[in-house]
């Protein structure tokens, strides 16, 4: 299991943190939302998914993850 914080803008309320933790968790992953600090504690299994994929995924839901 691989474990990553990402920086993430544009999460403002309550529903942003359901959205990305819902696509997250849809991948098979795990993400802890902390929007106040602008964090996304991912949990997942690199063998059967990619960090580029969840990144992929969160900036799909209309956020920007900075790299």
């Amino acid at each position: 299991m691989k474990n990553v914080l990402l920086y993430v803008e544009g999460m403002t309320c309550g529903s942003c943190v359901s959205n990305i933790e819902g696509a997250v968790q849809a991948l098979g992953a795990k993400a802890t939302v902390d929007k106040a600090a602008g964090l996304v504690e991912l949990v997942y299994d690199d063998s059967k998914i990619t960090l580029d994929t969840i990144v992929e995924t969160i900036e799909k839901q209309g956020y920007d993850v900075v790299k």
